[in-house]
């Protein structure tokens, strides 16, 4: 085979200097890396809590399973359960639901009320109070953390203001306060006779203000026919939470509406904040 023949330079142009070699890489120089896009994250649904772990469902599973044999206990053994179970850090609520036999489609069946129990709540309640003149220096002075007149009921309407946990009027306030019942009445704090919330004109306000920061507690009905409220703590004293416990659901056995036929209670279950409920005997 004939050899190549190169093409003759031109005269006066310098020959064309052959490729560069690509430069060596330096040793122990960190190869390059390509960024690559973490994954989209789930996003949390709203409502809807975080699945359990296998551990926690199968405890769960087993403690339920007990229960249930068990069937109803009585108060005391069922606060001692209660505490066996107790598995969050912080002091959770001890709670008493009580299914009641009523109509809730009647109106004059629906059971609603306040009871001060003997040993309180366990919680800082924070109390206002509409009034006004002399009765201002009274609620003040029996431990009121709000106090006012129509500048409380402006406050509320326009500004939102929704910082206590029970509210208390007078009788000659509720005129002005009757305006409120939409923003107070979805949140169960629109003060009502049934619940000792209205303070009559020869009533006695600081009374009333101690109480319910001693620990009176409302109950009413829900939708369905029970009854909830919170009884104490669960670092609270074992007869403590039972003398609570008997005198709130005593209260409520003698709430009973006139029109309810048969049963009124059906079934008294205790609970914590993070726990499965117990059924009681009473």
């Amino acid at each position: 085979m004939a050899d190549e023949i190169k093409p003759a330079a031109e005269p006066g142009v310098a020959p064309a200097a052959p490729p560069e070699a690509p430069a060596a890489k330096a040793e122990g120089t960190p190869a390059t890396v390509v960024a690559v896009p973490d994954a989209p994250k789930k996003k949390k649904r709203a409502g809807v809590a975080p699945r359990r772990g296998k551990k926690l469902r199968n405890h769960l599973k087993n403690i339920d399973k007990r229960l249930r044999e068990t069937g109803a206990v009585s108060v005391k053994t069922a606060i001692a359960e209660l505490k066996k179970l107790k598995r969050a850090k912080f002091d959770e609520t001890v709670e008493v639901h009580i299914n009641l036999g009523i109509d809730v489609t009647q109106s004059d069946q629906m059971v609603r009320g306040a009871i001060p129990l003997p040993h309180g709540i366990g919680k800082a309640v924070r109390v206002a109070v509409f009034t006004q003149g002399d009765n201002l220096a009274k609620a003040k002075a029996a431990g009121a953390d709000v106090t006012g007149g129509a500048d409380l009921v402006e406050r509320v309407q326009k500004e939102g203001f929704l910082d206590f946990d029970v509210a208390i009027a007078t009788q000659d306030m509720m005129g002005q306060v009757s305006r409120l019942g939409k923003v107070l009445g979805p949140r169960g704090l629109m003060p009502t006779p049934k619940a000792g919330t209205v303070v009559p004109a020869n009533g006695d306000l600081g009374a009333a203000v101690r109480e319910f920061k001693a620990g009176k507690v409302e109950y009413r009905s829900d939708k369905t026919g029970p009854v909830h409220a919170g009884v104490g703590k669960m670092s609270f004293d074992d007869d403590k939470l039972v003398a609570n416990i008997n005198v709130f659901v005593e209260q409520v056995r003698a709430a009973k509406p006139s029109g309810v036929k048969g049963n009124f209670i059906n079934g008294v279950a205790i609970s914590a904040t993070m726990s499965p409920g117990i059924r009681v005997s009473m």
